[in-house]
């Protein structure tokens, strides 16, 4: 049994922690002016009461004597921010708490069935946060699906960042390198080697980036599977309060709620899905099909500012290479527009613009540079 004073005073500061945010769900609860919102503010101010209940207990359990509990100054302010402006004032500061708190008890062996609860509540505030406009209106509330919702927008978004990207890096090295009065030969060889290079760089970079999210997504359903388990009933109310967010009445959503925790296949399916934003089916996606994707798309665009050196050389080479390297740009940035609805041509322009002041600045460099060298 822990009876170290480390462990008795994370115990009384979890149980301070969970205290505080009971006190400001339940301030929220007072102020928001729609009754379904203030009922899952209510249900929250609950779960934490739950949570400060447990730490509490673990303190009496070591002999010590558990202080009675005074709001902190933040969370009064908070509170009172709320009353007089209005709950999503405070919904931000709110969610970046469940998420710190979600943190801190990653870390603690005892806390790990809380892990989980906090991080759905961080969910959760941040989809009444996006669905508001003073308080969250029946079923405004955006999905919990979250980024897989939208997989085929990000890989199309991906694809073009990551062709703008290999063009971008790869035109400036072959201006630096030729503003130095290389010759054709090597130009042609430095800019293979910038594209092999990045290409490689940005294929293992997505590898580990992609795998690290599958792996960190496998570890929180096989969490939320043991504490399918070990808790059943609290994970019930989380799916209440995520259906009662959507707009559902309590007793629908609780129905709805034991209906799917009655069925082991497809619960834990379901809660990593709406309480962690995971689909269990895809975990991210594939790390190698992403790390392929990544390596052609950055090398499509890096071979455009290469190609006329394998058939043109001096004066003529640095032209066609800035044409052919701006006629990408144009594409690129005409290509984003997809995502933010801009005009084509002012996307496609700004990066031409920028994209050759900066080949322009770095092809200066490069023969300051050769001229110093050349003597």
């Amino acid at each position: 049994m822990p009876d170290t004073t480390g462990d008795i005073n994370r115990y009384l500061a979890n149980m301070t922690d969970e205290l505080n945010s009971v006190a400001l769900y339940s301030a929220m609860a007072e102020a928001e002016k729609n009754p379904k919102v203030a009922e899952v503010y209510r249900r929250l101010a609950k779960t934490e009461q739950s949570h400060a209940d447990t730490w509490a207990g673990k303190a009496r359990e070591v002999g010590t004597e558990v202080p009675q509990f005074r709001p902190a100054l933040r969370t009064r302010i908070l509170a009172w921010i709320a009353r007089r402006f209005g709950v999503g004032t405070v919904l931000p500061a709110l969610s970046a708490r469940e998420v710190n708190g979600s943190k801190g008890y990653s870390t603690q062996p005892d806390a790990v069935g809380m892990v989980c609860t906090e991080r759905a509540h961080a969910l959760l505030l941040q989809q009444i946060t996006r669905g508001m406009g003073g308080g969250m209106e029946g079923a405004s509330v955006a999905q919990l699906e979250g980024r897989h919702r939208t997989a085929g927008g990000n890989a199309l978004r991906a694809a073009v960042l990551g062709a703008s990207d290999g063009l971008l890096s790869n035109f400036n090295l072959v201006m630096g390198v030729a503003g130095a009065a290389l010759s054709g030969a090597t130009i042609l060889l430095t800019g293979f080697a910038g594209m092999l290079a990045g290409a490689i760089s940005m294929a293992l970079g997505e590898w580990i980036s992609v795998q690290s999210s599958r792996e960190l997504y496998t570890k929180q359903i096989n969490t939320e599977a043991e504490e399918i388990l070990s808790n059943p009933e609290e994970e019930i109310e989380e799916l209440v309060l995520i259906y009662q967010s959507r707009g559902l009445e309590e007793s629908v959503a609780r129905t709805l709620a034991k209906r799917i925790m009655s069925n082991p296949e497809t619960a834990v399916e379901t809660l990593a899905r709406d309480e962690l934003g995971i689909d269990s089916k895809e975990l991210g996606g594939s790390a190698w099909e992403a790390a392929i994707a990544s390596f052609f798309l950055f090398a499509a665009g890096a071979l455009l500012p290469v190609l006329p050196y394998l058939f043109l050389s001096g004066a003529a080479a640095i032209a066609a290479s800035a044409c052919l390297s701006a006629l990408g740009l144009f594409a690129t940035g005409a290509a984003i527009t997809l995502f933010t609805g801009r005009s084509i041509w002012y996307s496609g322009l700004r990066q031409v613009l920028f994209g050759l002041a900066a080949a322009a600045f770095v092809f200066t460099i490069g023969h300051l540079v050769g001229a110093c060298i050349g003597g």
